[in-house]
């Protein structure tokens, strides 16, 4: 009994492999497949298939209030602003892979339908704070309706909006995106850790075991190179976010 409970304790002591795996989320979900596109219904349901952990989406609040799913501001090829636009106008945009730009209330139909598949919602950056206000409100009550709460993680660049979905979800792990803030800024702010950019924590490789050391989780985006992927798996961030999630899967399974 001795020699295998000394093992699990030397592979404890090492970071053994299976205490330190990240987690996988698929960026806008799993896009780069065929008969994908980036935020739509195709790319959740393509997440889900592979056995993701989670699976990211980017939430507009429109000029009449909706809330839609795409993430540039203004789409390719076009001059309609995901802001300053009403929905019905932009819900017609058709996708690479034939499907319209959905609101929120579909995605998360869909959402609620695959239980196995953590969202990331991330709700964008809008023109002012008051509107950022409202759609958090929003973003919230659509959550409750579909009973995902449970289920969902809130990301966002704003340092308001990530308060006011802190100030409307206490139980929900929410988490700043913009990388200007140093662990021990968002702890004093409540949330549940950092999501960073590849280069901020490349940059700042001591902010890992620091968000780690006040109880904090990481993520990191948008990891897609082998060189990356292994260097964050080395570093024992929380989650990776990443464009091929089966690649990742591949190399954590090795």
């Amino acid at each position: 009994m001795l020699k295998p409970l000394a093992l699990t304790a030397a592979l404890l002591f090492a970071g053994g492999v299976a205490a330190t795996q990240p987690k996988v989320i698929a960026h806008r979900g799993y896009w780069t497949l065929p008969g994908s596109a980036q935020n739509s219904l195709a790319s959740f349901s393509k997440a889900d298939s592979v056995g993701v952990f989670g699976s990211e989406i980017d939430v507009w609040l429109t000029s009449d209030n909706r809330l839609i799913v795409n993430h540039d501001r203004v789409f390719k090829g076009t001059d309609i602003d995901m802001e300053r636009d009403k929905a019905n106008l932009i819900t017609q945009i058709v996708l690479p892979n034939g499907e319209r730009i959905p609101t929120l209330d579909a995605y998360l139909k869909l959402v609620a339908s695959k239980p196995d598949t953590r969202l990331i919602l991330e709700m964008k950056s809008l023109s002012d704070l008051n509107r950022e206000d409202l759609a958090a409100r929003k973003i919230a009550q659509a959550l409750r309706k579909h009973r995902l709460l449970e289920r969902t993680d809130i990301i966002a660049f704003s340092i308001n909006a990530c308060l006011a979905f802190k100030k409307l979800l206490p139980d929900t792990k929410i988490y700043y995106l913009n990388g200007d803030l140093p662990p021990k800024s968002i702890k004093a702010l409540g949330l549940a850790g950092i999501d960073y950019s590849t280069g901020t924590l490349r940059r700042n490789p001591q902010w890992i075991k620091q968000a780690h050391d006040l109880g904090l989780e990481v993520n990191v985006w948008t990891v897609d190179s082998e060189e990356d992927l292994k260097y964050f798996i080395e570093q024992g961030v929380d989650y990776i976010t990443t464009n091929y999630p089966e690649r990742l899967q591949a190399l954590l399974k090795e």
